[in-house]
């Protein structure tokens, strides 16, 4: 496990609930990964972003899937392509993604506390 953080800076994770539009494979990635535009409410917005998802899911299985994502980071660019937010999951092993979400469907835009 690494170091401790405060709460205070827990708090400046802004972690939200959105879903899934629309999700295709992401050409020229090192990696094989899915992009995919997810809604995040009215306050929110609709963001993109990629995640190297593609040992467990389909595009087709990504869309109407809520999720959970960090919106406050800066956007990063992975292979030419300006991912907004960065898709949560779990990692039980190399190159295997298990996506976070919601046990029951919630508002986009929920935040995570």
């Amino acid at each position: 496990m690494s170091d401790s953080i405060s709460f205070e800076q827990f708090l400046d994770v802004e972690m939200r609930v959105g879903t899934i539009l629309e999700a295709e494979p992401l050409d020229g990635a090192r990696k094989p990964a899915i992009k995919m535009k997810i809604d995040f409410g009215e306050e929110g917005g609709v963001k993109q972003s990629s995640a190297q998802v593609t040992m467990r899911y389909t595009p087709d299985q990504l869309v109407g899937r809520q999720i959970v994502a960090v919106t406050n980071f800066p956007p990063m660019r992975i292979a030419g392509f300006k991912s907004e937010v960065l898709v949560m999951g779990a990692v039980p092993g190399e190159e295997d993604v298990v996506l976070l979400g919601v046990d029951e469907p919630v508002a986009n835009g929920t935040r995570i506390g």
